[in-house]
């Protein structure tokens, strides 16, 4: 079936495309041909390319079957352990194959009875296995050795089984780098799902955030903000989608940021008066501990000093979900001290200050589905429970230096128990690691009394099969992630360590540690205090006050702005002073009756030369008294000779 395009265009003559019709159409090409299409051809070319990628991949994989079985011999071979006869056998193997030296061999063996049998003995009988024969297609010696991407391979599942046999092998701690939070103990650990952030929260307030991909080797955070204020972090957690953070303190009120700080959402205070905690909206004491569920996005859970474990959804921060009531075995209150989600996220576990571990169903809040009274020693703070990533084993992590496993399956008795391991922090937590084999948790010490310490244990026998010494403090925060193979430590010193392995660990801290330390040119910090903008120059710039304290100094010597009162007039009021402030009584008396005494040498003389004045026009005593006034008399003023001679007699007379 051909299909073929018309050979000529309308308005194009046998010579050739008619050029006034391009330049209308916009674009040649008239009068050419069409390209025939010959699709059965092409059907048949498909069919054949098909049917030669189907045996090419049926060859390959009847010859990757046939190496496998290969591979499969010849480690049963390598199994079990050669006699004197079959080790000749094998070294044999290194010549060319005879029939005279293979049967010889075969009759040296004592296990052969096969004359006509060639290659390798059959491997000896062991109690308990099934005997093993040889193909009998399979002749001569031992397959060739296998190529370069088999070999690997080879290697590879050996390797693997080592590993299986002993867990401790697949510990990244070859290398450490060291995060310095501040001085305070680092009560808070949080990694991102994907492995790119770390946030870390102590008992400082501070909040700090960092960045794998974004730092270089002088490790610095690139955020640090106080989200509670004056409250301790007691825990950090990141989403399952990575974009928000959960942040408990020491208050009663639990807050979620978003990857950048910002506060999302705060949940609310509950009544404190009410007497039954379900009918209250929110926490009413100090919180503990929170974590998100693990399949739900926007639900977590917090639990708190008033008796109770809630669950919160972000975009209802107003009231609570659901509220479950631990309680002892008389129907008493009891405060859990610890709580998290299964990780399917069907079951809430509380660990509380009774010692025992109270485990519900999410969907029912009255009664809990498992109830272990005494897990630790009562008094105690147990400050974690974890479950396992098949989530049918729960660890507990005592405040009576203790570590206990348990079977959800079966929760009568602890799985195992190891002791000392103290503990200082409420907040000292216990994890797995991502192949489940493992359990990590950290150990206390005293100020200046030997070295904290990271501890696992393997989860089959509970032995105690490593130990990392971290630092001369207390190891309070440890997180193993499944994705970058890291473990993250927070310490009582304000150090938060991140351990790897070049080889076995991802991303993470193997990014940062290869860049170099960047350092400030020269020429740039002294070009940049150049840069002028026209806005920036003094005369556009207000005036930027360096010190508060100088400008009220500066406003004080101001008698607008500080609102002096006038001082008292003092003095005559020379020099315009008086004619100046002329707003007051006292000046305006001062004006216009006081008079300018220029003879201040002399009062009695400047009153006396008034006298005569107010004697004959008298205006102000004199009026006054003019009808009561007696008649003044005065003496007669008399020498000494005629007062002794006019003296009575009475006075003459001595007593």
């Amino acid at each position: 079936m051909e299909h073929s395009g018309p050979s000529e265009v309308p308005g194009a003559d046998a010579s050739g495309p008619d050029p006034q019709l391009a330049v209308t159409m916009g674009f040649t090409g008239f009068g050419k041909k069409a390209r025939t299409f010959d699709l059965e051809a092409m059907f048949e070319q498909t069919r054949r390319t098909a049917v030669e990628r189907s045996r090419k991949t049926l060859e390959a994989r009847e010859k990757e079957e046939e190496m496998n079985r290969e591979k499969e011999l010849r480690k049963q071979i390598e199994d079990v352990e050669p006699t004197p006869s079959s080790s000749s056998a094998i070294r044999e193997h290194s010549k060319p194959p005879s029939r005279d030296t293979s049967s010889s061999d075969s009759e040296d063996s004592s296990d052969s009875s096969d004359d006509e049998l060639i290659g390798p003995p059959l491997p000896p009988k062991t109690v308990g296995e099934p005997v093993h024969t040889v193909d009998e297609d399979i002749l001569g010696p031992l397959p060739p050795p296998l190529g370069e991407e088999e070999e690997e391979e080879d290697d590879d599942e050996l390797e693997d089984e080592g590993e299986e046999e002993n867990p401790v092998q697949r510990i990244p701690d070859s290398h450490e780098i060291t995060l310095k939070h501040g001085t305070k103990t680092v009560s808070a650990l949080g990694l991102d799902p994907s492995g790119a952030r770390l946030v870390t929260g102590g008992y400082d307030y501070d909040v700090k955030f960092w960045d794998f991909a974004g730092m270089d080797a002088s490790f610095k955070a690139f955020r640090s903000l106080q989200p509670c204020e004056c409250h301790q972090i007691k825990s950090l957690q990141y989403s399952n989608t990575g974009d928000m953070i959960l942040v408990v303190s020491g208050s009663s009120q639990a807050k979620v940021i978003d990857r950048d700080g910002f506060e999302v959402m705060e949940c609310i205070k509950g009544d404190q008066y009410i007497v039954d905690m379900a009918n209250t909206k929110g926490h009413t004491a100090m919180l503990h501990t929170g974590s998100w569920h693990p399949k739900i996005k926007g639900e977590f859970m917090t639990c708190s000093n008033d008796a109770t474990v809630r669950l919160w959804e972000v975009e209802n921060p107003k009231k609570h979900k659901n509220v479950f009531k631990p309680r002892t075995m008389q129907g008493k209150k009891v405060i859990p001290t610890t709580c998290t989600y299964s990780r399917d996220g069907n079951l809430v576990a509380a660990a509380c200050q009774n010692g025992s571990i109270q485990i519900w169903d999410r969907n029912l809040t009255v009664h809990p589905k498992f109830h272990y009274k005494q897990a630790h020693n009562p008094g105690t703070d147990t400050s974690c429970v974890a479950f396992s990533y098949d989530g049918n084993v729960l660890a507990s992590r005592g405040g009576d230096d203790t570590l206990k496993l348990w079977d959800v399956r079966q929760f009568n008795k602890p799985l195992f128990s190891a002791s000392d391991l103290p503990t200082l922090f409420p907040m000292t937590d216990c994890c797995f690691s991502p192949d489940d084999k493992l359990i990590v948790t950290g150990t206390s010490v005293q100020r200046g009394c030997g070295n904290g310490k990271l501890v696992f244990f393997e989860r089959r026998t509970f032995q105690r099969v490593y130990e990392i010494d971290i630092t001369d403090a207390s190891v309070v925060r440890c997180l193993w992630h499944p994705k970058l193979n890291q473990i993250m430590v927070g310490t009582g010193n304000g150090l938060a360590k991140v351990y790897y392995d070049p080889n076995k660990s991802q991303r993470g801290a193997k990014l940062c540690v290869v860049k170099t330390q960047r350092k400030a040119k020269q020429a740039e910090t002294l070009t940049q205090d150049y840069i002028i903008t026209p806005h920036a120059l003094p005369m556009f710039r207000e005036p930027r006050q360096r010190s508060t304290r100088k400008q009220l100094e500066k406003d004080r010597l101001d008698p607008l702005k500080s609102h002096k009162p006038e001082p008292p007039v003092a003095g005559p009021g020379r020099g315009g002073r008086v004619g100046t402030h002329g707003g007051t009584l006292s000046s305006y008396i001062v004006k216009n009756i006081a008079l300018d005494k220029t003879d201040d040498s002399n009062p009695r003389e400047a009153i006396l030369r008034h006298a005569k004045a107010a004697e004959d026009n008298p205006y102000w005593v004199s009026p006054a008294y003019s009808k009561t006034q007696p008649k003044t008399m005065f003496a007669q003023v008399e020498s000494d000779d005629e007062e002794s001679k006019n003296e009575p007699e009475w006075k003459k007379r001595k007593i």
